[in-house]
């Protein structure tokens, strides 16, 4: 057993000890531990080699349990006793007939519900249990879901951090003499701009927002994880492996907290012994702090009308690697940004470098998810921007260690939702507050965070408490002035610095929609922060959603790829065992497309296969099908599902919906 599986045993023992007197808070950190040390010693085997055209397969892992596992009696604060029992099954059940919505979920009830356990949400957490502990309030219960198995382990990022948010939020995060001090934060050094060809990087001034004179080049995954020690350290109930699945309302319709999904229905939906019911978590406030384009903010936004007022949102593709290079080639601190090729002139996008801790080498390609052509796929154009002399340079005799790829949001200004609503807020990127000019977007997240928190310990110090939750949710209904209504934060948000900076920079991402391409944004781009700064009189609006500018694919010019190297590129399911991505294969296919069939008919003929592309995962696949009309079978390799939320936003029907798996399964990123 490694060091840190005996560590982790040692504390579920003592854990466990506790017995069942324990209070909810404790019982539920039994439960987490015990998740740990399950993950912990069942997925240290990563599949390292793959032969051509397999599908990537993980080890089976033991089935992590919700903290009813551990129950034995009931508990203060938790409803409807927790219990092992499996459902009762009659032998109708064989037929599908078996509902299990018609088996109670046991709740607890918590000041405030946070689902994400990003920058944004751990920034909300710990602002409110800061201003909490000020006031003395150490009933004030603030409980935060992750659905990965452990926190930072779905957090991809470049990432060069503005730590203005970080300063204010946790002042001493650098202090040589706290010893609970971030260690890994390499100050950001040169800063390098290239505009591409295929043989030449042509330098080019770097517009004033991309100056990064005072930001640290960290990697987001373990940033995340230590903002997630120091929210425990005050007192943050942090639950990693618990996936929020359904958002609950009240009576009056305002959100009432979350649900988890349950666990043990096997792939046909029906229920195997394993199966447990999800819990509910009610909260006087519920923050979605998912990051870009989750699956519970897309029903608010839905639910509540969010985007009345504002733009579709856009999105882009980032793709990373992490490479540890030979000492000659690195540079500590450099930090590279470039535009152009490997693009076509049609398609946003653009590339980075960043030098960090010891040899280490963060290089990544945005592609915006607008783009035209359906034979394009990002992850191929990644493997070729590799091949440019500017970064074969520096990565050639080096080594790959890490993988991974995420959506970012990319609208900027003109797509800001409403973000309160009755009962709670969207926060981080479920908003969607990333400069996309700037490069960053993490000091964003973590104010609007900070700033939600503080409307809702402002919202909530003066509101007495109540156990009778029935009673509760009558007088919502009855009175909608007691429902929480975060109004404060809307307004704070629009004073605030992420206001005034998204909205100088609100023409330069929309600007590149014009005939001219690539080459117009530029110019345009470059008019507007070297002498507009925002103070021009218009507000430039967005093309058609993302999934509506593909064209045909008999409209494009076909793409080929040369075969990875296996040194500098590597084949997709070579890229995707590096994330160690894991999910239990007889459990709904959580990348729901209602007839597979129907998807292929209507998909197919159009596009040729466009999902097969533009998943940096290979979980979409036609496969050559005599019987089928098209020739071709549609097929989902769930398992290699990253979570990156390509598919649920380029799909060209929008009949892909991305939800979530059973809880701690999906990537388990390392240093991205």
């Amino acid at each position: 057993m490694s060091a840190s599986a005996r560590v982790t045993s040692s504390l579920c023992r003592r854990a466990v000890a506790g017995g069942p007197s324990a209070g909810p808070a404790t019982r539920l950190h039994q439960a987490r531990c015990l998740r740990t040390l399950s993950t912990t010693t069942t997925t240290t085997t990563t599949t390292t080699a793959l032969l051509p055209g397999a599908r990537l397969r993980r080890p089976d892992v033991a089935r992590r349990t919700l903290a009813r596992s551990l129950a034995t009696a009931p508990l203060p604060g938790v409803r409807r006793c927790l219990s092992t029992t499996s459902p009762r099954r009659s032998d109708d059940d064989d037929d599908g007939s078996f509902d299990p919505a018609t088996i109670e979920r046991e709740s607890d009830q918590v000041d405030v519900c946070i689902v994400g356990g990003g920058p944004a949400g751990l920034a909300a957490a710990i602002r409110l249990k800061q201003l909490a502990n000020e006031a003395g309030d150490d009933e004030f219960r603030v409980l935060l879901l992750e659905k990965a198995g452990e926190l930072g382990a779905h957090i991809v990022s470049g990432a060069v951090v503005q730590p203005t948010a970080l300063q204010e939020l946790l002042p001493d995060w650098l202090d040589e003499s706290n010893p609970n001090r971030f260690t890994g934060a390499t100050p950001a050094g040169k800063d390098r701009m290239r505009f591409l060809t295929k043989t030449m990087a042509i330098p080019v001034p770097a517009p004033p927002q991309m100056h990064n004179h005072g930001n640290y080049i960290v990697s987001l995954n373990e940033l995340t994880k230590w903002l997630g020690e120091r929210a425990e350290e005050l007192g943050v109930e942090v639950y990693p492996g618990f996936a929020a699945s359904e958002v609950l309302f009240g009576p009056d319709g305002s959100v009432r907290g979350v649900a988890t999904n349950d666990l043990g229905i096997g792939r046909n939906g029906k229920p195997k012994d394993s199966f447990e019911r999800g819990m509910e978590f009610h909260a006087r406030v519920t923050l979605f702090g998912e990051g870009c384009h989750g699956s519970l903010s897309k029903q608010v936004i839905k639910k509540f009308d969010l985007r009345r007022d504002s733009q579709p949102q856009t999105y882009g593709l980032g793709i990373k690697e992490v490479w540890e290079v030979q000492p000659e080639k690195f540079r500590k601190g450099e930090i590279t940004h470039s535009m152009g090729w490997p693009l076509p002139y049609d398609t946003y996008g653009g590339a980075w470098m960043y030098h960090f801790g010891d040899n280490l080498v963060s290089i990544g390609q945005v592609v915006a998810l607008d783009y035209p052509n359906p034979w394009l796929s990002p992850y191929m154009e990644f493997q070729k921007l590799k091949q440019h002399p500017l970064y074969r340079s520096v990565l050639e005799g080096g080594r790959c260690i890490s993988y991974g790829a995420r959506t970012l949001i990319e609208g900027g200004f003109q797509s800001i939702p409403k973000v309160a609503f009755p009962g709670g807020a969207l926060i981080g990127d479920s908003a969607g507050f990333v400069n996309v000019p700037k490069v960053k977007g993490t000091h964003n997240a973590m104010k609007s965070g900070m700033l939600a928190a503080e409307a809702t310990w402002n919202a909530l110090k003066d509101r007495p408490r109540s156990d009778d939750e029935a009673a509760d949710a009558a007088a919502a209904a009855a009175d909608p002035s007691n429902t929480v209504f975060l109004f404060e934060y809307e307004d704070a948000l629009r004073k605030s610095s992420i206001w005034k900076e998204l909205h100088e920079v609100r023409n330069m991402r929309p600007s590149f929609h014009t005939p001219l391409g690539v080459y117009g944004g530029i110019i345009y781009s470059g008019l507007e922060a070297f002498v507009l700064r925002g103070r021009a009189p218009w507000t430039l609006k967005h093309g058609v959603p993302d999934h509506a500018a593909t064209k045909r694919a008999d409209q494009c010019r076909k793409i080929e790829y040369p075969k990875p190297d296996g040194k500098l590129t590597f084949d997709l399911l070579t890229s995707v065992s590096r994330t160690g991505t894991n999910h239990e294969e007889d459990q709904p296919v959580h990348l729901q497309v209602k007839d597979w069939d129907r998807h292929a008919a209507e998909t197919y003929p159009p596009f040729k296969g466009l999902e097969s592309r533009f998943c940096p995962a290979g979980v979409y696949e036609y496969v050559e099908d005599e019987s089928k009309p098209e020739g071709v079978r549609f097929q989902i390799n769930a398992q290699n599902c990253i979570h990156c939320k390509t598919c649920d936003i380029k799909a060209p029907n929008q009949d892909i919906n991305w939800q979530v798996p059973q809880g701690g399964e999906g990537p388990k990123y390392y240093m991205t």
